[in-house]
């Protein structure tokens, strides 16, 4: 059963891998650049609700498994709707674009939730502790996604043929998926392979069937009453502003690493040519961090983890903005590296502090408050802020391409800027964090 859960994350990470990280230079190249922050804004506008409405689905009428599958199949047929368009247009056009992405983001993102009710579900059945095999099924998502960025990163159909290149001079190095619509091809077949692969999985019935439950409950308001605690309170707000990191670098990082191609001393490095397979490098930092953040808490205590958090984050934002993929290229690669740090120290560690903090009537809802306020209300704001930001100091450019095979539309301007505002913005964060949050507390 292992074995088969690990498989179904997989699959299921490797769909949002596909995209996720070249989803904006592929917006830039067809005249949606300066609306990049709205695509990975809607991640965030989409998580408050869907994922809460769908999971009351799978508590009480349609078993979780099947639900799964259902909210797969649905999200790759929008993803395919979304290939088609991008595929036929040259230009793109916001609204048609943005609804069939912002559709499937609404069965998409449900399935995080989904996937883990369902294993542990079946891993309780099978008199398996989750926590002693749950970290170990989880970190083949992690796998998943890094096995498709460097698979659409090198992929290309180039003259009717298929084939594979790391060579950014090679005639068909242009036509490579991650500067096409084919990503989203990808990730639509990815997602249909995953909605066949859910109906082997054996089905449990729902725990409450038929129970219906109020709106207020169904989206968790009740755990609101966690803000009488002065601490989580504090925490929580803090959540709002360190959520706006999040999303920055998924959406603005390769497209930052690829303008580099339309310098002559950076033409054709292996760096510039390949900032999807460079940007993987976060998520196995990413992989390899999980298991340091408990040991960390226990040393260092929580306020301190959270501070590391956000002075990583300045330090990824920072070795972003002073590198480049020549001389500079150890700054990017030790940008991806501490992206692990500031990634699991704060979501890992601010999950563990709110169970630890609930009782347990609010623990679920504790989880989804914090997810509420970092990943729905931060990470959506910080995306339309850096939006605006990025935008005021660059521009989209026509270039030629490296290989010589036409042009190749770039984020041209001084980034130096913006990466040095995020890096600021973080560490201030960090010292008004450490000003402010108390550690005493207790349970509701």
């Amino acid at each position: 059963m292992r074995g088969r859960l690990s498989l179904l994350y997989f699959l299921q990470f490797s769909i949002w891998g596909c995209y996720l990280s070249c989803f904006g230079q592929l917006l830039g190249a067809g005249g949606l650049g300066n609306d990049i922050q709205w695509f990975y804004a809607a991640v965030g506008i989409v998580s408050l609700f869907t994922p809460a409405l769908i999971g009351h689905f799978a508590d009480s009428f349609i078993p979780s498994v099947r639900l799964l599958g259902i909210c797969h199949a649905i999200a790759a047929c929008l993803m395919f709707l979304c290939w088609w368009y991008s595929d036929t247009h040259r230009m793109f056009s916001f609204w048609p674009l943005f609804l069939l992405y912002i559709g499937f983001l609404a069965f998409y993102m449900p399935t995080m939730a989904l996937s883990n009710t369902t294993t542990f579900a079946l891993l309780k059945r099978k008199g398996v502790k989750p926590v002693d095999q749950f970290p170990i099924i989880r970190i083949w998502g992690t796998l998943g996604f890094v096995a498709a960025m460097w698979f659409v990163n090198s992929a290309y159909i180039f003259n009717g043929t298929f084939g594979f290149t790391l060579n950014d001079l090679d005639p068909a190095a242009s036509n490579r998926f991650q500067y096409t619509p084919m990503q989203l091809l990808v990730s639509s077949i990815l997602g249909i392979i995953t909605a066949i692969y859910t109906v082997t999985l054996p089905v449990l019935p729902v725990p409450n069937p038929g129970k219906t439950t109020n709106f207020s409950e169904i989206f968790g308001f009740r755990a609101f009453k966690l803000f009488r605690l002065q601490n989580v309170r504090t925490f929580l707000i803090f959540a709002v502003f360190a959520g706006v990191c999040l999303q920055i670098s998924n959406g603005y990082a390769i497209p930052y690493l690829n303008h580099f191609m339309a310098f002559p001393q950076f033409m054709g490095s292996l760096a510039a040519g390949n900032a999807t397979m460079l940007f993987s490098l976060s998520q196995i930092s990413e992989a390899a961090f999980i298991l340091i953040t408990g040991v960390a808490m226990k040393k260092t205590g929580f306020k301190w983890v959270i501070f590391c958090a956000l002075a990583a984050w300045c330090l990824r934002f920072l070795f972003l903005g002073i590198g480049n993929p020549g001389e500079g290229l150890g700054w990017l690669i030790v940008s991806m590296i501490v992206y692990g740090i500031a990634f699991n120290f704060f979501n890992i560690a601010g999950h563990i502090y709110m169970d630890q903090n609930s009782d347990h009537t609010t623990k679920g809802f504790g989880q989804g408050l914090l997810m509420l306020m970092s990943n729905g209300i931060g990470a959506t704001c910080g995306m339309i802020g850096a939006g605006y930001i990025i935008n005021h100091f660059c521009h989209w450019e026509m270039i030629d391409s490296p290989s010589g095979n036409g042009m190749m539309r770039l984020f041209m301007g001084d980034w130096f800027m913006p990466w040095i505002i995020f890096s600021i913005y973080a560490i201030v964060l960090g010292l008004f964090f450490l000003l402010f949050f108390k550690t005493h507390h207790k349970k509701v």
